[in-house]
């Protein structure tokens, strides 16, 4: 369910009370030689228990645009964010800057912060004391559609 709406852009919190149950293969699968199937078990799987390490802080969004494609994060991504974790230099981070949201790498020089893209056509956006910036999460896991 959405719980903020802003310039097309939607967050969503993990919902707990789901009864859906998807079928999970602890075992995983060969990327070289095949496994033999009697190595084969089926379990259930929850997501949002697997993913969200601080469900009272975790929310996912959505990515609109390519400026992190060098990270592996493409448009119409979702990623999984949590609010509670410390930003840090190199977390990938969901930033309200000046007005708009973003995802960009977190880089700290010398009393300089700046939002990096992972996208040589971006330039850096360097953080001045103008600037209005609010951190809103640290993303932990990206989930891309094929």
């Amino acid at each position: 369910m959405p719980i903020e709406k802003n310039k097309k852009i939607l967050f969503f919190l993990p919902d707990y009370k789901s009864e859906i149950t998807i079928p999970f293969v602890k075992e995983g699968v060969s990327a070289g030689f095949p496994s033999p199937a009697a190595d084969f078990m089926e379990t259930n799987i929850d997501l949002n228990k697997e993913l969200c390490e601080n469900p009272l802080a975790t929310f996912y969004i959505k990515v609109k645009g390519n400026s992190m494609i060098d990270a592996g994060i493409n448009d119409k991504d979702v990623l999984v964010v949590d609010r509670s974790l410390e930003p840090k230099t190199n977390k990938i981070a969901i930033c309200f800057i000046d007005g708009e949201f973003t995802v960009k790498r977190i880089k700290l020089e010398k009393k300089c912060l700046y939002l990096m893209p992972e996208n040589s056509n971006y330039s850096p956006i360097k953080i001045t004391e103008e600037t209005q910036l609010i951190i809103w999460g640290i993303v932990t896991y990206v989930i891309k559609a094929v």
